[in-house]
């Protein structure tokens, strides 16, 4: 047996295992199979990821990620895991900035350690084009898409990971809705590499409540790249202003992004919190 010191993390619900590399290292040769047994709610730690920082990275960034989802498989981003690296890596002292750059699987990402301790994350220009999603339908924004039981007008964005945005009705519950209906929608063959699913409640033009079904974990309390979504999707439709506050199961996140139908060549920034649980050593 190896013995691995860990952080446990938070943010907005979504909670997080973190390890420096050196701990990383010890075990990385069994990697995935352990971040499955670490992830693991009943016999592990229990978290919807891993996140380890990797300095001195082959890139221009500052910092490197290595992400591994709760099922074992990797992942392009994660907006609540960038808040908690983030802080993470400030208060560790493995950057000596509280503004800095990661590199990961969606590119380079830039986040920034407040005064508060809140985290603001530049979490980069959506992406609307289906190819490059994916999605195999012809337009990425109200697509009627049917899984055989209800139909459905999705809106396909990713920010770094794929994204489908649903807008109910007033009268609709969107938990369970994403208990329902989220994992058809996320093996649908219309996205080639499976998406993370939000369906959203508009309450006013300020603010949303969304539901999210994240790919390769379920039901979750918290989705940063899916908050970003479903308010870039909900500006383009219309339905919301460029400042919108975002209320998930586990907390709230504020999203800014300035485009519109015409111009959407714009950043998405998220900011929210990112806090401890607690540390620990298991034994792996």
């Amino acid at each position: 047996m190896t013995q691995v010191k860990f952080t446990k993390m938070q943010g907005a619900g979504n909670d997080f295992i973190l390890m420096e590399y050196s701990e990383y290292k010890k075990i990385q040769d069994k990697f995935p199979e352990i971040a499955v047994k670490l992830c693991d709610r009943h016999f592990g730690i229990g978290a919807d990821g891993i996140f380890v920082p990797v300095e001195n990275p082959k890139t221009y960034s500052d910092l490197e990620w290595l992400f591994y989802q709760a099922d074992g498989s990797t992942a392009q981003m994660c907006g609540n895991g960038m808040r908690c690296f983030a802080r993470f890596c400030f208060d560790k002292k493995i950057v000596n900035k509280r503004k800095f750059t990661v590199h990961t699987g969606a590119g380079k990402i830039v986040p920034e350690v407040l005064e508060d301790l809140r985290v603001k994350v530049n979490m980069g220009k959506p992406v609307l084009e289906p190819e490059k999603i994916p999605f195999k339908g012809d337009k990425s924004l109200n697509y009627h898409l049917w899984d055989g039981i209800k139909k459905f007008t999705v809106n396909a964005v990713s920010m770094g990971n794929p994204h489908c945005v649903i807008f109910v009705k007033d009268d609709e519950n969107i938990t369970e809705l994403a208990k329902k209906y989220g994992k058809a929608i996320e093996h649908d063959d219309l996205f080639p590499e499976k998406t993370n699913v939000e369906f959203v409640k508009v309450k006013s033009r300020e603010e949303i409540d969304v539901a999210v079904w994240e790919r390769g974990c379920g039901i979750t309390l918290a989705c940063g790249t899916g908050a970003c979504a479903s308010v870039v999707a909900a500006i383009l439709n219309g339905l919301c202003d460029n400042k919108v506050k975002v209320n998930l199961p586990g907390g709230s996140l504020t999203i800014e992004w300035a485009g519109n139908s015409q111009n959407k060549d714009f950043d998405v920034f998220m900011t929210g919190s990112a806090e401890y649980v607690y540390t620990g050593i298991i034994s792996v």
